[in-house]
């Protein structure tokens, strides 16, 4: 890398660190190419983002942001995970991590706030943001289905009343 490149790359990552909600820090010894292209096409369905960095270079594009803690943890072989949805990212890693034995996740940090191995596996219990929102429209809709059916259930036992005379007095 020339340096105009060094400085386009540190741009981009201090750029990234500026706009994501978790960055998940990953040691990839040994994986293959098919590996990491399977987990980069995971991570990107899931609205997150995989990247090799060189170490140096992350350190330099740290500078500034909330992710500062994560610095001692940028050494030897390694990636990082990245999404605006705070648990995107980590989900994704974690489940990668339980079918790949090559594949370990080193720590990370949701904004100022950083995440060991344990965090991080915590976080990606948590439902994602869609999740959530599903959630809450269900609990919004349920009572006004719950209304519905009371109001309509008076009015359908009247109409079987009315139909058990007409068929009695019918017979």
């Amino acid at each position: 890398m020339d340096r105009a490149q060094k400085a386009a790359a540190v741009a981009e990552l201090n750029r990234t660190f500026n706009e994501v909600g978790v960055v998940v820090v990953t040691r990839n010894l040994g994986m293959t190419v098919a590996q990491s292209t399977v987990l980069r096409n995971r991570m990107r369905d899931a609205g997150a983002t995989y990247k090799v960095s060189k170490n140096k270079l992350a350190r330099i594009a740290l500078d500034g942001t909330d992710y500062g803690s994560i610095s001692d943890m940028l050494t030897g072989p390694v990636a990082l995970a990245s999404s605006t949805d705070p648990v995107a990212a980590a989900k994704i890693a974690v489940e990668f991590a339980k079918t790949n034995d090559k594949f370990e996740i080193v720590g990370g940090a949701m904004g100022s706030t950083p995440l060991d191995v344990a965090g991080v596996q915590a976080l990606a219990t948590l439902p994602s943001l869609d999740e959530l929102r599903a959630k809450i429209v269900g609990l919004i809709v349920a009572p006004a289905t719950k209304i519905a059916t009371i109001t309509q259930a008076p009015a359908a036992q009247i109409a079987r009343v009315l139909s058990a005379y007409a068929e009695k007095e019918a017979a």
